[in-house]
C-alpha cells in the first residue's frame, strides 16, 4: 500500500498455487467504505473476517452519525478487536496482517499486525515478501508521487518478489482518489 498524490493505492499478489483454482474467486483488495480500501496477508478466513469487521465499523458509524468514519478510528477498532483474541484463553490470535487506508481529511494508510499493534505509514508492505518490498519502497517511494507512478511502483515490486509470472489473474489493484469512490481495477 502507498500514499500517492491525493490518493491511496493497494497492490496485492494472489498467490495461486493450485492449477485448478479459479483466479476470479480469490480477492485480495477490498472496498471497506466509499473512501476506504484494505488488503490482507495471512489466513484467508481471518482476513475476510477482519475486513467484514472494518466494514461493519464504517457502516455503523455512517448509519448512526450520518458521516464517514476516519481511517484511523477504523484501524484502532480493528486493533482493539484483534487484541481481544490475544488476551483470552480458548481463542487464538488472528493470523493476518491488514493494510487499511483511504482519504478522510487526507490520505492515510495503517498496518495492523497479528499482535494487534498498528502504525501509520506513507508506504508499507505485508506478507512473505515484506522485507524485499520494504527495501524497494525505501529506495524508490516518493512523497506526492502521481497515482499512476504509485501503481507502477507497486506492480514493479510484486514482479521482483514474486516467484510466479504476474498477470491480471493473480494481481489485484485498488485505489481511492480524493473526491472519488474506492475503485478496484479489472
Amino acid at each position: 500500500g502507498m500514499l500517492a498524490k491525493d490518493s491511496v493505492v493497494f497492490i496485492a499478489h494472489k498467490n495461486i498455487t493450485d492449477p485448478l483454482a479459479v483466479p476470479t474467486t480469490i480477492q485480495k483488495v477490498f472496498m471497506v467504505d466509499s473512501h476506504i480500501g484494505a488488503t490482507y496477508s495471512g489466513m484467508v478466513a481471518d482476513g475476510l473476517h477482519i475486513i467484514d469487521i472494518a466494514r461493519d465499523s464504517a457502516q455503523q458509524h455512517r448509519f448512526v452519525f450520518n458521516e464517514i468514519k476516519s481511517i484511523e478510528s477504523i484501524a484502532k477498532d480493528l486493533a482493539s478487536y484483534m487484541m481481544q483474541a490475544t488476551q483470552y484463553g480458548g481463542i487464538r490470535p488472528y493470523a493476518v496482517s491488514i493494510l487499511i487506508g483511504g482519504i478522510d481529511e487526507e490520505p492515510r494508510l495503517f498496518e495492523i499486525e497479528p499482535g494487534a499493534s498498528f502504525l501509520g505509514y506513507k508506504a508499507d508492505a505485508i506478507g512473505s515478501g515484506k522485507k524485499a518490498a520494504s527495501d524497494i519502497l525505501i529506495k524508490e517511494y516518493k512523497d506526492n508521487m502521481p497515482l499512476e507512478d504509485a501503481i507502477s511502483l507497486g506492480v514493479k515490486i510484486i514482479k521482483k518478489i514474486s516467484e510466479t509470472k504476474i498477470n491480471s489473474e493473480n494481481l489485484d489493484v485498488g485505489y481511492v482518489q480524493d473526491g472519488h469512490e474506492f475503485t478496484i481495477l479489472e
